[in-house]
């Protein structure tokens, strides 16, 4: 855990509480060894947001593209 509060800043305490959500929510599923507790994302969940988002995507790419665009366009103008 120390390995994990130091690259990402989060103390053990929170990482139990987001690993905690996930299987609460069904996206990790959690199996004892010995006094450690592995934890698996499952998919199946993931999959179903992402068929859920899947339906905005081409809404949120196309604005995304013209962004980029814009931000691009932007670049080329303060030089």
């Amino acid at each position: 855990m120390d390995v994990i509060a130091a690259e990402f800043g989060i103390s053990q305490p929170a990482v139990s509480m987001q690993l905690r959500v996930l299987r609460e929510s069904g996206f990790a599923t959690v199996r004892a060894e010995g006094t450690r507790r592995i934890y698996a994302i499952d998919a199946g969940p993931l999959a179903e947001v992402d068929a859920w988002l899947g339906r905005f995507r081409s809404f949120w790419e196309q604005r995304l593209d013209a962004l980029d665009t814009e931000i691009r366009r932007g670049r080329r103008e303060g030089r």
